[in-house]
């Protein structure tokens, strides 16, 4: 990273409950967990917005957005991780195989390609968006309900945003170990932007 984090070893208070959470989570402490090293304030209140958006959505549907977001933002750590959480927690390896072949997302199903085109569109230029586009969700044969759920697409796509921002604009890389549950020419597809940490 280009700004040395506080080490593990030396944190206290909220820098050490937002260390203990995420090596918590997995298994390891993640280079990203420095990134906020600074602002443990701002991690937490990151990690109470993403988890009400995660949970207000289909888990699925909440990693394919984020995927898709991720990919738009060109985030190396963002599009692996999320792409753990859809094989590990999901169990869809389907669609990770079919983003592997074809990161446009072109080849999902009618639903995902959708809300995966949509996702990138808002991540990209939410400015271009227009309500044919949220038409465009219902054309794919969502639901009223889903088609109501478009805020919640927007809202994660948003929070991953601010995510991606940080962890690049500070230099973070995806820990080798996340990397390493790939085979190598999957992984491949998924570095976007910066490489994986050495």
């Amino acid at each position: 990273m280009f700004v040395p984090g506080v080490d593990e070893a030396v944190a206290e208070g909220p820098l050490a409950d937002w260390y203990r959470t995420q090596r918590a989570a997995w298994g390891f402490l993640p280079n990203y967990a420095a990134a906020f090293s600074t602002r443990p304030d701002v991690a937490a209140a990151w990690q109470a917005l993403n988890a009400t958006v995660r949970e207000g959505m289909d888990r699925r549907r909440f990693e394919v957005v984020t995927i898709a977001a991720a990919r738009a933002r060109r985030s190396t750590y963002c599009t692996v991780a999320h792409s753990t959480f859809l094989r590990d927690v999901c169990g869809d390896d389907t669609t990770l195989a079919a983003l592997d072949r074809d990161p446009s997302g072109a080849s999902l199903e009618p639903q995902d390609r959708a809300v995966y085109r949509f996702a990138t569109k808002v991540a990209t230029d939410a400015a271009s968006v227009q309500e044919r586009d949220v038409e465009e969700l219902h054309a794919a044969g969502l639901s009223d309900a889903d088609v109501a759920d478009v805020a919640d697409v927007v809202c994660a796509v948003a929070a991953r945003s601010f995510f991606t921002t940080v962890l690049d604009g500070l230099g973070a890389q995806l820990d080798a170990r996340t990397a390493q549950t790939f085979p190598p020419d999957q992984l491949r597809s998924m570095v976007v932007g910066r490489p994986v940490a050495p």
